[in-house]
């Protein structure tokens, strides 16, 4: 994937300021655990320094956030899997010597109070417990599904990875329970488990696939329903979300759940804070660009240290230090840090990682086909992705003649008070064909012409 070409998927960027792995390790604090160990291993320096750089804690009163990589300590293989990766670093378990162990996936979207799971856990006499979130049954494929013993609704009967089909639930028969890879064990019972799977041929040494199963099969696993979590601060309309951002779509898709005025998460509860590293960039800013167009954001989320100079950014979400330049337009789109969006250039349903510079009058997302010509991915759905530092080839006429065409429509958001008044629109578009003709290159009345792109990077 372009997005995990350079990086951990924990480290991947995420609404504008924030790394996935933020989400798990917020939780984790807010609970109170503040003891916690990063296993790592797949291109892990950005997530290592992430890690050194935003989660210190104090170890004067016996906190702290230790990044472990894969150190062959068992044998000579790399870790061989998610339990496997336990099972070599079981001497921080000895070290430490927990009663409870609470293991927590790094690439999920949610906000979760572990200290009601682990409550739960104790007090059900289970060895394992595994949460569980809601979904509908047409996606049962797609998941880890929970099946529960009807005598005992509390304990599990079967964990079958992906089936094509699930019972119901008896409370909502459309609906089934999913694993979030969160789970809790009794810290002797999950070391015992993962002596006997190192042990066996007949395994992939997952927690979910081979560690969870061995408890399912001694009636000794527990499930824990996410709807039961209480948070501070949220509503019922963000209170049981929850996101797996394992492929390009679901994490465009997660993005667009931030930006609406009653989100379906909301990342502005501050009593359940998101926490994450905070840059030295300065504010966002707004400004005139060349032409007369004014900058402006729209359904947006504009991180610091971005600049929209006379370009209008609808329905998306900018990371640090973007520049969205005179007459260019973002739509509908993420933008990670450092990315530069040239003069008149159109960007449309696109993801765009770091440090890439979009030339004046170029387009991404705009032409299935012409991106896919340049080496650009498209998802299934229609996302165009570009990687970390993609080069955008500098647009020829035809290109800068579509992205014209596009800049010549008016901003979703002002089609209907443009409808009711038609002086106003046509002063608006007006603006926007002087600074299309600007980005072609063109004379205009008041001289404007677009401006280069300069070159800037954030590794």
């Amino acid at each position: 994937m372009p997005l995990t070409a350079d990086r951990a998927k924990p480290a991947v960027p995420f609404a504008g300021g924030y790394r996935l792995i933020d989400f798990a390790m917020s939780n984790l604090v807010n609970s109170g655990y503040l003891q916690i160990v990063v296993l790592t291993q797949y291109k892990s320096h950005s997530l290592d320094r992430h890690i050194s750089e935003t989660w210190r804690l104090s170890p004067q009163l016996g906190n702290y956030v230790a990044s472990v990589p894969a150190q062959q300590r068992v044998g000579k293989s790399w870790f061989l899997g998610s339990a496997n990766a336990i099972y070599q670093s079981l001497n921080l378990i000895y070290d430490a010597q927990p009663e409870i162990v609470v293991v927590v996936g790094a690439d999920h979207v949610y906000r979760m109070d572990f200290e009601q799971m682990v409550q739960s856990h104790i007090a059900s006499g289970a060895k394992a417990t595994v949460a569980a979130v809601r979904q509908p049954l047409d996606m049962a494929n797609q998941f880890g599904v929970i099946e529960t013993d009807p005598g005992a609704p509390g304990m599990i009967k079967a964990f079958v990875e992906k089936p094509e089909t699930t019972p119901g639930l008896p409370d909502d028969p459309q609906q089934f329970l999913a694993s979030m890879g969160n789970y809790v064990f009794d810290a002797h019972a999950l070391v015992d488990a993962l002596k006997a799977d190192a042990e066996r041929l007949d395994t992939k040494h997952d927690m979910g696939g081979d560690i969870i199963p061995f408890f399912v099969e001694r009636g000794e696993a527990g499930v824990y329903d996410f709807t039961k979590n209480e948070i501070p601060g949220a509503t019922d309309r963000d209170r049981t979300y929850w996101r797996d951002v394992g492929t390009l779509d679901s994490f465009y898709d997660a993005h667009m759940d931030l930006i609406s005025p009653l989100p379906v998460f909301n990342l502005y509860n501050l009593e359940w804070p998101i926490y994450t590293h905070q840059t030295v960039s300065p504010p966002a800013k707004f400004v005139r660009g060349a032409g007369g167009t004014v900058g402006t954001a729209l359904d947006s989320i504009v991180s610091n240290g971005s600049v929209i100079s006379g370009g209008i950014v609808e329905g998306s979400v900018l990371s640090h230090d973007v520049r969205v330049d005179s007459a260019a337009r973002v739509l509908d789109s993420v933008l990670m840090d450092c990315v530069r969006v040239g003069s008149g250039a159109v960007v449309n349903r696109a993801i765009v990682d770091k440090n890439v510079v979009i030339p004046p009058g170029a387009t991404v997302g705009v032409d299935e086909k012409l991106d896919r010509l340049r080496g650009f991915e498209v998802t299934a759905s229609g996302i165009t992705v570009l990687s970390k530092g993609q080069e955008v080839p500098e647009p020829d006429g035809d290109e800068r003649r579509l992205a014209a065409a596009w800049l010549a429509k008016l901003p979703k958001s002002l089609e209907e008070i443009a409808a009711g008044m038609p002086e106003v629109a046509e002063k608006i578009q007006e603006k926007h064909a002087t600074a299309a003709r600007a980005a072609r290159g063109e004379p205009t009345d008041d001289g404007a012409s677009a401006p280069s792109a300069a070159t800037h990077t954030r590794h």
